[in-house]
């Protein structure tokens, strides 16, 4: 298919990997919380991908409150990840994500994949998946709409969605540089360790300039690669907003780089 098939192949898992945190997995009670969301408000990163300098994806995150279920309070992440109208028959993705999880613990309760991408560079896909956490027993539930039955999946007690994971560390977490931290993922496809490596560093933004940055980054493998490796880098700011401004995964096959252009909250 080509270099470019191939890195149009990993965009997806891109868009994730820009929200994927992490935390300590103790109970947090000597973390310092971050203001929580007020009823009904909403906080949104607006996000371009580029690669060799062109812009190929436009990403959305949104953080709101959710409806309580049996009286828990709840939060819910959004992800959109829409590619730009120019590239036409090449290739096409409108894929939504959602995760709803615990206000007060950032413990996923659900997480919603809407796959919806094709085109001549990009294999064609279109479904819905549900997961559905269940610590307790320490398994997630697989489902997929239109196809009958259920899948269980048996997974560590402390194991995240990729937006639980995001939502955890924004709302809740405290990470320094210097620390080694382990996380367990599961995101439909593939139960991931992962360890995540932060420094501290100066790096540009393209809506603050320059500015002191926590670096996390991790080894990982990809599928689509035979399982070889690659590495993921996300970059928020070092201050008490912890802002995540910028994601890059490097591939043999090149890079793909997000930045932050706009932040709004209602």
């Amino acid at each position: 298919m080509g270099e470019k098939g191939i890195n149009m192949k990993i965009i997806a898992f891109l868009m994730i990997g820009i929200f994927l945190t992490v935390g300590s997995e103790g109970d947090g009670a000597d973390q310092k919380w971050r203001p929580e969301l007020r009823s009904g408000s909403e906080r949104a990163f607006f996000y371009t991908a580029n690669k060799f300098g062109i812009p190929i994806l436009r990403a959305v995150l949104k953080i709101e409150n959710g409806t309580p279920e049996q009286g828990t309070p709840l939060y819910q992440v959004h992800v959109s990840v829409d590619s730009l109208r120019y590239l036409g028959l090449f290739f096409r993705m409108k894929n939504r994500f959602t995760s709803t999880i615990k206000a007060e613990t950032c413990v996923p309760v659900r997480y919603v994949k809407i796959i919806d991408q094709e085109g001549l560079l990009f294999e064609k896909k279109n479904y819905t998946q549900t997961l559905t956490f269940d610590r307790a027993n320490k398994k997630v539930v697989v489902e997929k709409k239109g196809e009958e039955g259920r899948q269980e999946i048996a997974v560590p007690a402390e194991t995240y969605d990729p937006l639980s994971m995001f939502a955890r560390c924004y709302l809740r977490e405290e990470f320094h540089p210097g620390q080694a931290i382990q996380m367990s993922l599961y995101d439909g496809v593939k139960l991931r360790q992962m360890v995540f490596h932060s420094k501290k560093e100066k790096v540009k933004s393209r809506i603050y300039g320059e500015v002191e940055a926590v670096c996390l980054e991790s080894i990982t493998s990809f599928s689509t690669f035979g399982d070889k490796e690659g590495i993921i880098r996300i970059w928020y700011t070092n201050g008490r907003e912890r802002i995540p401004i910028s994601m890059e995964l490097e591939l043999p096959v090149g890079n793909v780089r997000f930045e932050l252009e706009e932040v709004k909250e209602n």
